[in-house]
């Protein structure tokens, strides 16, 4: 399960997986990034948040993510990864690689920090 919602009008995302990630997780979060960014040019931020990363429910919860990332990964200034886990490193070193966002990995549960670093943007 995906919590996510859309802090106006600073125009960051917040992502808080707590549970295998499914399909419909991401059918729900496209339908309202996009309905953000129809009045928007892009999001400050994506904030996501979690203890650890939960994975996939399936295969088609795995290439919905893929698919999310894909469509809206220009549109972002900046992602901060809120966690403890192992993958904070390999998602920071990846973003590097794949996408224009300034990437930047905080420890859990130091959201205020990360959010505050967001906003900067």
């Amino acid at each position: 399960m995906l919590d996510y919602s859309v802090m106006q009008p600073e125009g960051i995302l917040v992502l808080k997986p707590n549970a295998r990630l499914s399909k419909e997780d991401f059918d729900g979060l496209s339908a309202a990034v996009d309905f953000y960014l129809s009045d928007h040019n892009k999001l400050n931020g994506v904030l996501i948040q979690s203890r650890g990363f939960p994975g996939w429910e399936s295969f088609g919860g795995f290439t919905s993510h893929m698919r999310f990332v894909h469509e809206h990964y220009k549109k972002v200034e900046r992602l901060a990864v809120v966690t403890d886990s192992p993958i904070a490193g390999i998602a920071e070193s990846l973003g590097e690689h794949f996408t224009s966002a300034e990437v930047r990995h905080f420890p859990y549960p130091d959201d205020i920090n990360a959010l505050a670093w967001l906003k900067t943007a």
